[in-house]
């Protein structure tokens, strides 16, 4: 895949993401629970990689390879998808988006440097300052809608 695809790719992805929210806030509100948005995004889902794989062969693989720990993926996807509707009906789509894409990038950034062999510190201020320029953006979002 080319960068210009990757690019494309993501683009389209955070598009398809603010939708899938803005959607499942609408079920959670029209439902008794959230419980009933996050069991039919994980259905859709299930199915859809179900049939997918299936084409590609079946589940033996997935026997085969499994390990209690590839649970943990899941888990984590679901309070994902659990907190960003949440976000989404409580505070809006922008304020959701900046919190988790600032959280995504500080946690992002100490994972990579921690395991990173060469971190220099031109890399480290870099790295900085443009997480603390996305830090004051989500104040400043947040701070719009009061």
């Amino acid at each position: 895949m080319t960068p210009g695809i990757t690019l494309a790719f993501l683009v389209v992805a955070g598009a398809a993401l603010v939708v899938q929210n803005v959607l499942m806030a609408k079920i959670a509100g029209a439902a008794s629970s959230v419980l009933v948005a996050l069991l039919m995004n994980s259905v859709v889902g299930g199915v859809v990689l179900s049939g997918l794989l299936l084409r590609k062969g079946g589940f033996g693989e997935i026997v085969g390879a499994f390990r209690p720990w590839f649970l943990i993926p899941g888990l984590l996807g679901t309070f994902f998808v659990f907190a960003s509707m949440t976000g989404y009906k409580i505070l809006g789509a922008a304020p959701t988006i900046a919190i988790l894409i600032a959280s995504q990038l500080l946690f992002g950034l100490a994972w990579d440097f921690s395991v990173s062999e060469n971190v220099s510190r031109q890399s480290i201020v870099a790295a900085s300052i443009g997480a603390g320029l996305l830090i004051c953006s989500v104040f400043i979002i947040l701070s719009s809608r009061t």
